[in-house]
């Protein structure tokens, strides 16, 4: 019965917390804009104009969620003291591991949504872009990027992500050169911000008949899709497009027609490109999109005023410093160089576990002991 009544004590403490989370998250305010929001649509004519009666839909749609997440997590602490409180009354430890679990699950729960709160940045709650590209170092460093391409769409999975393929090219015998991938989903930005940089890989190479350790390396591009209600001013003059055939692995990869297309934006030199949907259009819608992300990201983190401010590609946008190294000879480790955060279970990582990385970085943004 101590374990338990010391549970109870410990979970009741949890109630004050869930307070300051509903007023972090203001479920108040929520509710209230909810009301405003139902009575817009409610309004004569609001579903004429359709691009404003889809944005107040999907503003609906984002609170009513957050209201229901929170609403889901108060219940789960309220059923677990109801539990804890009905065992101790019955002098019943049998539920003892059923509370335990039920107790860590909810604890978990709760620190995942208190970290989300971190994420208040202008475009955290935007989809995002993620574009990788192989190193130097042919075959083994096109693995790596293809490893990494894996990683994400992984991570992505476990979160009820949606997963577009925007462009991929193939490897000279394997793995990829360069891919690019929207991730659709709240926070996606919020979250994938914290993996813009560079990745190394320590390993046994598989193409080396030696079977010598090598070192390769991979850069991960991470961007926000920027809403079109977000003016950015970009002349039509300062964009060139090539046309030119799909070149990925085929199969659901790529469209083998000519109808890929490639959009440089003459006074930066950046180019993007996209060559997996079924036109020649959406191709260049989705490109277009990439490019507008792309400028807007350095726009910001280079503190300017105005897109024409941006003088040319430097090579830091692409490969930044190293933020991670991933080690599976003669130990296993993966560790994140500005956070200090580790985890030696490299399988999981690799198929997508990297929470803890993301996490540590949110919380030392939180702290002020990194720039963002």
């Amino acid at each position: 019965m101590i374990i338990l009544d010391e549970l109870r004590v410990e979970m009741v403490g949890y109630r004050k917390e869930m307070e300051e989370l509903a007023d972090v998250l203001d479920i108040k305010g929520a509710k209230k804009r909810i009301a405003e929001l139902n009575e817009e649509t409610a309004k004569e004519g609001f579903w004429d104009d359709l691009e404003n009666s889809q944005k107040v839909l999907q503003e609906t749609k984002s609170l009513e969620k957050k209201i229901e997440k929170y609403n889901r997590l108060n219940e789960s602490l309220e059923d677990i003291i109801t539990l804890i409180e009905l065992s101790i009354e019955e002098d019943d430890e049998s539920s003892l591991d059923e509370i335990t679990s039920e107790s860590n699950a909810f604890k978990s729960k709760l620190e995942e949504e208190k970290l989300a709160t971190l994420l208040n940045g202008e475009y955290d709650n935007s989809n995002a872009i993620l574009t990788f590209h192989a190193g130097a170092g042919g075959t083994e460093a096109q693995d790596w990027a293809e490893m990494l391409y894996r990683m994400y769409n992984r991570w992505a999975e476990r979160h009820d992500y949606k997963v577009t393929l925007l462009d991929y090219l193939d490897g000279d015998d394997a793995g990829m050169k360069s891919a690019s991938i929207l991730i659709e989903g709240d926070n996606a930005y919020g979250y994938m911000k914290s993996e813009s940089g560079v990745h190394r890989l320590v390993r046994i190479s598989p193409f080396d008949a030696s079977g010598r350790r090598h070192t390769s390396f991979a850069a991960l591009e991470v961007m926000p899709e920027i809403d079109d209600s977000i003016e950015v001013d970009i002349r039509p003059e300062d964009i060139e497009m090539e046309v030119y055939r799909s070149s990925g692995a085929g199969g659901q990869k790529v469209n083998k027609t000519s109808s890929a297309v490639r959009l440089i934006h003459k006074p930066t030199g950046i180019v993007v490109s996209c060559q997996t949907q079924r036109s020649q259009y959406q191709n260049k819608d989705y490109a277009m999109k990439m490019l507008r992300a792309k400028l807007v990201e350095i726009k910001e983190r280079e503190h300017l005023e105005k897109i024409e401010d941006i003088k040319g590609v430097q090579n830091q946008i692409a490969w930044g410093s190293q933020i991670r190294s991933y080690v599976f000879m003669p130990y296993t480790l993966a560790k994140d160089h500005r956070t200090g955060f580790e985890n030696g279970n490299i399988q999981a990582v690799m198929d997508g576990d990297i929470d803890g990385f993301i996490n540590a970085y949110l919380k030392s943004l939180s702290h002020g002991t990194l720039e963002k």
